[in-house]
């Protein structure tokens, strides 16, 4: 079961619990289907292979979904992504940010194995989803990466630049029952994807003026062959 605070836009805030019951990770979300067709050719030229639609629904282990500030990964070849992250509880559906944190070598293999192979953290704190719908284009998202002991910017942009949750969930082809959580998509990395040490994922509201925010350390256990 997850635990999470929810501060309303009046009154006090609330705690809600909910036993999770599904997973899924949304990919290739971007709005622009033109780059997205450019990206998807060029990270099969390195051998990650191409998703079977545009976007495309992973279903993960409801077990891996963590608001732990610490995760274990094995090897080297791991990272972290920031993405908006919805979660249907009590008939309503509510928001949070989260990690979809990935094994990058696996993803040459499948895209859907690298991304069960991850636990996947998000954060401690929800909106309802209906008070930002309006301005959704508006929120920032951003993830921070501690790489080599330097923090630095890792990703930076507006979700306008992604389907909105209402838009993935009418392609997802269904409504999200109660427990179900879905990752919502990311932005691409400044500077390329690469591992890190600590990775920390906000959301902002600008016309709220308020943010999510979850941060996690990363540990590498050995690869034994």
């Amino acid at each position: 079961m997850l635990e999470f605070q929810f501060a309303p836009r009046q009154g006090a805030t609330e705690r809600i619990d909910v036993n999770v019951a599904a997973l899924i990770v949304a990919g290739w979300t971007g709005c622009d289907e033109a780059a997205l067709r450019h990206h998807i050719e060029e990270l099969a030229a390195i051998g990650v292979p191409r998703p079977s639609s545009v976007p495309v629904f992973y279903r993960n282990s409801a077990l891996s979904v963590t608001q732990a500030s610490r995760i274990q990964v094995l090897g080297p070849d791991t990272s972290g992504e920031a993405e908006p992250v919805v979660i249907a509880h009590g008939g309503r559906l509510w928001l949070t940010v989260g990690s979809d944190h990935t094994d990058r070598k696996a993803e040459t293999m499948g895209i859907a194995l690298s991304k069960q192979l991850c636990a996947k953290p998000i954060g401690r704190d929800l909106w309802l989803l209906d008070d930002v719908a309006d301005h959704w284009d508006r929120l920032q998202l951003r993830a921070f990466a501690t790489i080599d002991g330097h923090r630095t910017t890792y990703q930076e942009g507006l979700l306008g630049a992604m389907r909105t949750p209402a838009d993935l969930i009418s392609r997802y082809g269904t409504l999200l029952s109660s427990g179900t959580i879905m990752f919502c998509g990311t932005l691409a990395a400044i500077g390329g994807i690469r591992p890190a040490s600590r990775f920390e994922v906000e959301l902002t509201d600008p016309v709220l003026n308020r943010t999510l925010r979850h941060a996690y350390d990363i540990d590498i256990l050995p690869v034994v062959t």
